[in-house]
């Protein structure tokens, strides 16, 4: 576990130089928001979050179930899901745009 980063993701820097490339300013890693956005673009009021399928249960190819400890895993797995709906739902209350950004999308 400890060899998992939750900062600077290969997935996340895609993101963030494809944005930069564009033209957008940004702030890393807010955390006067719910969830603390990995990106957040405050002149457009929108939170961008890049997730990995593993971790937030997404439902594709990549996301495969594990298998030592499945209950520990998958329980997990679901309190994120839950976790993330709520922050989300937050953010939207606040006004603010809610962007997901998937770990198989930048694969594929």
């Amino acid at each position: 576990m400890s060899a998992i980063h939750s900062k600077n993701t290969k997935p996340e820097l895609m993101v963030r130089k494809y944005l930069w490339r564009m033209g957008f300013r940004y702030r890393l890693n807010y955390n006067r928001l719910p969830g603390h956005p990995d990106i957040v673009l405050r002149k457009y009021r929108t939170c961008i979050f890049v997730n990995g399928c593993f971790w937030h249960g997404h439902n594709c190819e990549e996301f495969r179930p594990p298998k030592t400890n499945a209950n520990y895993w998958l329980s997990k797995i679901e309190k994120n899901k839950k976790r993330d709906k709520e922050e989300h739902q937050k953010l939207a209350e606040m006004g603010w745009h809610v962007i997901v950004v998937w770990e198989c999308q930048l694969i594929n």
